[in-house]
């Protein structure tokens, strides 16, 4: 069966396509993105601009689209944050509706934590024990930890890197004070998280697994001896933070020019980049691997299960 998993993010409106069958592991066919970055069309009270909202259906009824040409069986269609928290977020959930023909699914933070925790439990394998796991979004920061497919722990807090971009870092490039600010920021608000996951046991793996992640691993990271792509890639903190004035310094156009930064994370890597370091330091990581399912993966493992138990 073929499923499409839609996924209306606070950056992106991504489209995996993946043929699956129960007991089996999805393989992924086709891969549409479209980048509309939500949080430039908030307005001062907080909602979606009308531009915005625009450009949103836009991409949904594009994504559908191509759902239709792939031949997809079921489109499995959810939002996140950015859609979540609007203001005006019921208005823009029925204009996805009507868009998609079909309703949405709009995840919790944490439920949004624990499909993203399923995809890495599944990516690692059991004999991976207890993980810990980091997911930078646009408009939020998802930590989960647990020994199985389910964490024992999941908190999702407001330091995406698109709402930290345009909320502490509206210069391009940054400024050093800026930097400053949004660090302070980001480990005040982790403080409390930190103390509710202290009580958690020490991770055998910790697992980055967004796009943003990604990106900085490519950058700053290095390969697993014996593997190589970004599967098997490795962050170390201390790399991570030797790069965070180098990016500041570099205009937002020019940062695709680096390794791993794609444009659409050139406007926030930098943001993503301090989150992350802020978020290792607090949680005491001195180094993360990388895994290449996340949230859609999630999405997609969960349905399947639910095909395989009725």
């Amino acid at each position: 069966m073929r499923l499409g998993v839609l996924d209306i993010g606070s950056n992106t409106v991504h489209l995996l396509v993946a043929d699956a069958r129960p007991g089996g592991r999805p393989l992924a066919t086709t891969s549409q993105r479209t980048v509309l970055r939500l949080m430039r069309y908030l307005t001062p009270e907080g909602a979606i601009s009308a531009e915005g909202v625009s450009a949103l259906v836009r991409a949904v009824i594009e994504s559908r689209r191509v759902a239709a040409e792939e031949g997809v069986d079921e489109l499995l269609a959810t939002a996140t944050s950015a859609v979540r928290e609007a203001a005006n977020g019921a208005d823009v959930i029925a204009r996805i509706e009507d868009a998609l023909g079909q309703p949405l699914q709009v995840l919790g933070g944490e439920t949004e934590a624990r499909f993203t925790f399923l995809a890495v439990r599944r990516w690692f394998g059991w004999s991976a024990g207890q993980i810990l796991l980091f997911d930078i979004g646009g408009g939020s920061l998802e930590i989960a930890s647990g020994a199985d497919e389910l964490p024992d722990a999941a908190a999702s807090v407001p330091l995406g890197a698109g709402r930290m971009t345009i909320e502490y870092l509206p210069q391009d490039p940054p400024s050093a004070d800026q930097i400053d600010t949004l660090r302070r920021h980001a480990a005040r608000t982790l403080a409390p998280v930190t103390e509710r996951f202290s009580s958690e046991p020490r991770p055998d793996h910790v697992v980055g697994s967004s796009k943003a992640i990604r990106s900085l691993a490519k950058l700053a990271g290095y390969p697993v001896p014996g593997w190589s792509g970004i599967e098997r890639m490795v962050l170390p903190r201390r790399e991570l933070k030797a790069w965070i004035p180098r990016l500041a310094r570099i205009p937002a156009e020019a940062r695709q020019e680096l390794p791993g930064i794609t444009p659409d994370r050139t406007f926030q890597i930098v943001a993503g980049a301090v989150v992350l370091h802020q978020t290792m330091k607090a949680m005491d990581v001195e180094e993360l691997e990388v895994s290449p399912w996340a949230l859609r993966e999630g999405v997609l493992l969960r349905y399947i299960e639910s095909l395989t138990w009725g």
